[in-house]
């Protein structure tokens, strides 16, 4: 049985998507942010970097998301979750997962998180307005390639990328434009809120709705 050590509306939210989309046995196991479990001694053995989610399957023991997300599409290809290796699709794909994990997600955890970025307090409101200035050119990307009117990310088929991409979107609801409010990434998200996997996935983390 999988393990995933999550924490509601966390980054540990696309795998949990993933594993209950492919109705796979796994056991949630939760990681209190709020007591700082995530930099317990126990929780760093198994993932020395303190963040949330880490996964094991067996011995493995994976962080990373994305990491988790590719491991569980390899093992399981009957989900269908990811373009088989040497297909048309497949860089696609990779492009977009990686952009979405190196790019957009680091910018949404410096919006989050900004006083991390900063040795002075006073710092703050410039390091933040600077953030909002990318993620707002990030989500028009989004939004642009979503402009065809496809149904999901990468045309007619779900992917593990349109769980992460929820993700991320959601991550995005607090800005002052927030994707939902993208002429094309909106309809899209609004979309996958009424997918039975994302909802019964943010029904079982706790989150209430609106959910992006």
């Amino acid at each position: 049985m999988y393990v995933l050590h999550f924490y509601p509306g966390n980054a540990s939210m696309a795998p949990h998507m993933m594993l209950r989309h492919g109705q796979l046995a796994y056991r949630l196991e939760l990681v209190d942010r709020h007591s700082n479990a995530q930099k317990s001694p126990a929780y760093l053995k198994l993932n020395p970097n303190g963040r949330i989610p880490t996964f094991q399957d067996g011995d493995i023991v994976l962080y990373e998301a994305a990491a988790i997300c590719l491991h569980l599409s390899e093992k399981h290809p009957e989900l269908g979750l990811a373009p088989a290796a040497g297909s048309a699709l497949r860089p696609e794909f990779l492009k977009w997962l990686m952009w979405a994990t190196n790019t957009l997600q680091p910018e949404l955890l410096t919006y989050h998180y900004t006083e991390r970025h900063c040795s002075d307090p006073s710092e703050v409101p410039g390091v933040k307005a600077k953030s909002v200035e990318r993620l707002g050119g990030m989500y028009d990307q989004l939004d642009q390639v979503l402009s065809d009117g496809r149904p999901y990310f990468l045309g007619q088929d779900l992917s593990l990328l349109d769980f992460y991409l929820f993700m991320l979107g959601r991550w995005g609801r607090m800005l002052d434009v927030p994707p939902r409010d993208y002429s094309h990434l909106g309809p899209y998200l609004a979309r996958l809120t009424d997918h039975p996997t994302v909802a019964e996935t943010m029904e079982t983390e706790g989150l209430k709705r609106p959910w992006i």
